[in-house]
């Protein structure tokens, strides 16, 4: 009987927790870019392109890549392969918003299945200097929204955003 009140006070506790626990997040870091708005743009809206700069590519550079559909434009595909620092996932195209930004989908496989909406957004600050935001958000859904309660999604993926943002500037700026 005390097993049943104890297993009873774990599972309330959990449902507790999942009420809580955080059911959403965002993730997004910016950089200026000394270039024009429409050259960053042009550079930015091509998954392709990518590769110059993610974090993720460099992290594993044997990935392994698909592509489906004509890049920088809507329903275009990316999938990867990679090892335990990547994963396994793809990006598809969801929005072109010419010298705004680029939005897609990010799905992941592994090491867990799940979705993301990820953009990438460019503000002209003068003729000469853009600013770039880098970013994505997405549902925790319960009850697996607890472990959030000890995981920081921005901690996790905010440094991996600013690396590749650095490297997009020195990249676009040589």
């Amino acid at each position: 009987m005390i097993f049943l009140y104890i297993l009873a006070g774990i599972i309330v506790l959990y449902l507790i927790l999942s009420l809580i626990a955080p059911k959403k997040y965002h993730v997004y870091r910016t950089i200026e870019v000394n270039k024009p708005l429409p050259e960053v743009f042009d550079f930015i809206k091509y998954v392709k392109n990518q590769e110059h700069w993610s974090p993720w590519d460099h992290k594993d550079p044997d990935m392994k890549k698909e592509y489906i559909g004509e890049d920088g434009e809507v329903g275009f595909v990316s999938s990867w392969k990679g090892n335990k620092q990547v994963g396994e996932g793809e990006q598809e195209i969801t929005g072109i918003y010419v010298n705004d930004r680029m939005e897609s989908q990010l799905r992941f496989f592994k090491p867990w299945k799940s979705e993301s909406d990820a953009y990438i957004k460019v503000e002209e600050l003068s003729s000469e200097t853009t600013k770039v935001t880098w970013g994505f958000s997405g549902v925790n859904k319960a009850p697996a929204n607890v472990f959030m309660l000890f995981f920081n999604m921005d901690k996790a993926v905010g440094k991996d955003f600013e690396d590749g943002l650095k490297a997009l500037k020195k990249h676009l700026e040589e």
